[in-house]
């Protein structure tokens, strides 16, 4: 692109005007129109702070995340910030708008996105790495850091692929660990500052002030070093006022913050058309896989009264029918009975009903279910013991038994239920075939329960799994990941089980993936700065939108690995299918998720030995370090209030009759 952009206060002009004839001959058109229903468009000379908030994808993936919605709206309610969002074009108007010179914009104003101060990016996950840099080149932006002029956007990465930068450190000016509704406007008051100052130091001067706070990390004020057998020898600032250390950022009493309150009604079909109140934040049942668990500690829950008023008021500037409690674990609320029970009370005889995300079986319990399902909505019903046998579970510390698990499914199924998925993970630390196998075991023991139980055949579980992905600021960040034949070899010997199985195969449905894309979100979550060529040399080849299928190819990302890690002495299999020692400096040593690194290596011991950790909620703290080290505490109920004063919703049903 040679289209010249700059970060300014005069009001760029509207793209949609050349944007509109473009849109007859794409796929999906009406999801660049932007004018959903509570979109915010701000005057541009009105403001002195503006932000770009972009999710790496297509907008049907995009436009749900709780993140950018939250923010969008927090950024948007200060009358001196102006907030837009953009997603990643599809490749068919990709072509239309290079071919005429037509830069990436935003969907609310269809504004140039390089116009703005800054370009936050959330990534929920690595594999829309090159997605960014298609989309900064898009954009005009120059696509290494090192080569922006000053009047470009900072870039800035957020998200829990953010807690390991480095692959894309080259890229980016800057990355927030953690929540980001403070980080955001504290950054926001600073670049305000910054401005009202007439902009000393320039943009350096700027990314100095943001480094400075250590709650925002600027990667290329940091120099890596490395040994002889490519191993990292140290991170270290290359200049005065940096700290050795970037902490994350974690929001206390979410209560204060009741957000989104009013969020963006799609107009296009998206992955998920529901308003969605996270019930509360982070979680300790320490699943030592689980990344998002570890990163996000400690749990703070949100009130009763506050998840009531919210979902009103969602629902009230919304329209939608369907309410998501979310959490990483929602059915551990504190109050969770209260809050179902209450909420059905509050909307039976609507067409609103209730979800939960897939709920632990050491969690559920029928009266939870029937309240969810109170509208006449039973769906299936969904399970995560993640390992096949009880073996692997302790390993993973997921310490649910089989037993548990026919017992809950028993009920279940005696209440009315004859579905039920279940999730597993492939890969796993330690794991053999015999554990794989054990998840054809606990899916042929489902059915038969289900049948004996509700004395019918029509009983079905659909195993859905998963290859195992090591992450940072986990237990497993050391463990070797299982190669692609590996896990391919296993899946298949899996199938071929469930299929030879004359008596229960045809009632077990099995949804999977293959082992080569895990391969590379594996190089890419826990590679270093290095990785970062492998990255650039597969978007500069066509590679982009790597989390679909059929976008995806692993020859690609193969041969540029090959290629672009020629000279360093290591390759794709040392950044994925190699275990490390604990002395190994990690990519993301410096940087604090709160997590005590000797305390992750033991609890990576601990998993090799197959012994468990309890539930730090419910038991006393195991000193994983987070509390003490962020001054955070756990906060949760319960509170012994209710929803009330909020009435119950009455349908009216003499209109219906008159109609």
């Amino acid at each position: 692109m040679t289209t010249d952009l700059t970060a300014t206060s005069t009001a760029p002009e509207s793209l949609f005007g050349r944007l509109e004839p473009l849109l007859a001959q794409v796929s999906k058109p009406i999801q660049y129109v932007g004018g959903e229903h509570n979109s915010v468009v701000k005057q541009w000379d009105d403001v002195e702070v503006r932000w770009a908030l972009m999710y790496p994808d297509a907008y049907e993936v995009g436009q749900p995340n709780q993140g950018v919605a939250i923010l969008y709206e927090i950024l948007n309610e200060r009358d001196w910030i102006l907030a837009e969002r953009s997603y990643a074009v599809w490749p068919d108007l990709e072509k239309l708008m290079r071919a005429q010179g037509l830069p990436q914009f935003t969907l609310d104003a269809h504004r140039p996105v390089g116009a703005f101060d800054v370009l936050g990016l959330s990534f929920s996950t690595e594999l829309t790495y090159t997605n960014m840099l298609n989309s900064l080149d898009l954009a005009g932006i120059p696509v290494h850091s090192a080569d922006r002029r000053e009047q470009d956007p900072i870039v800035l990465a957020g998200g829990h692929a953010a807690f390991n930068p480095e692959p894309i450190a080259d890229f980016i000016d800057a990355a927030v660990l953690g929540d980001g509704e403070e980080a955001t406007l504290l950054i926001s008051e600073i670049i305000r500052e910054w401005k009202a100052q007439d902009r000393p130091g320039g943009r350096d001067g700027l990314l100095q002030r943001l480094a400075e706070t250590g709650e925002v990390y600027i990667p290329r004020f940091y120099d890596v070093s490395y040994l002889p057998d490519g191993r990292i020898q140290r991170v270290a600032p290359n200049r005065p006022g940096i700290p050795f250390q970037v902490r994350k950022h974690t929001l206390m009493d979410l209560d204060q913050w009741p957000y989104p309150a009013k969020p963006l009604v799609p107009l296009a079909e998206t992955v998920h058309e529901r308003y969605s109140v996270e019930i509360f934040r982070g979680c300790t049942r320490g699943c030592r896989f689980c990344q998002a668990g570890m990163i996000t500690r400690p749990v703070r829950e949100r009130s009763i009264e506050t998840i009531g008023q919210m979902v009103a008021g969602g629902l009230e500037a919304t329209g939608l029918e369907e309410v998501g409690l979310l959490s990483l674990s929602s059915a551990d609320h504190s109050e969770i009975a209260e809050v179902t029970k209450q909420l059905a009370d509050r909307y039976e005889g609507t067409n609103v009903s209730l979800s939960l995300p897939s709920t632990r079986v050491d969690a559920f319990n029928i009266d939870l279910a029937n309240e969810l399902s109170r509208n006449g909505r039973r769906s299936g019903l969904t399970f995560a013991p993640e390992g096949g046998s009880e073996r692997m579970r302790k390993v993973i510390n997921k310490m649910v038994s089989e037993d548990d698990l026919i017992y809950t499914v028993a009920t279940a199924f005696g209440n009315g239920w004859r579905q039920v998925k279940l999730y597993f993970m492939c890969g796993l630390p330690t794991e053999t075939d015999e554990d794989v196998l054990g998840i054809y075991h606990m899916a042929k023991r489902v059915i038969e329960t289900g049948r004996q139980v509700a004395g019918t055949r029509d009983i079905r579980c659909t195993i859905s799994i998963g290859g195992f992905v090591p992450k940072s600021h986990t237990p497993f960040q050391w463990a070797a990941q299982a190669s692609p034949e590996t896990i391919d070899h296993r899946l298949q010997l899996l199938r071929d089980t469930v299929r030879a199985d004359r008596q229960f195969g045809k009632a077990i449905g099995m949804r999977y993936h293959d082992g080569k894309p895990g391969q590379i979100e594996g190089l890419l979550s826990r590679g270093d700065r290095r990785v970062g060529r492998i990255i650039e040399a597969v978007w500069r080849d066509g590679g982009h939108f790597d989390g679909w299928s059929e976008h995806f190819s692993y020859d690609r990302w193969l041969a540029c690995s090959e290629s672009a890690l020629a000279d360093e002495p290591v390759d794709l299999a040392w950044y994925t299918t190699r275990e490390r020692d604990y002395d190994e400096v990690l990519p993301w040593d410096h940087l604090d998720s709160g997590l005590d690194r000797d305390w992750l290596w033991e609890d990576w011991q601990d998993a090799i030995d197959g012994s468990d950790v309890e539930d730090c909620r419910w038991t006393p703290c195991y000193d994983c370090g987070v509390c003490p080290q962020m001054d955070t505490t756990i906060q949760i109920g319960p509170t012994g209030a209710t929803l009330i004063p909020l009435e119950v919703v009455k349908r009216d049903l003499s209109a219906e009759t008159s109609n």
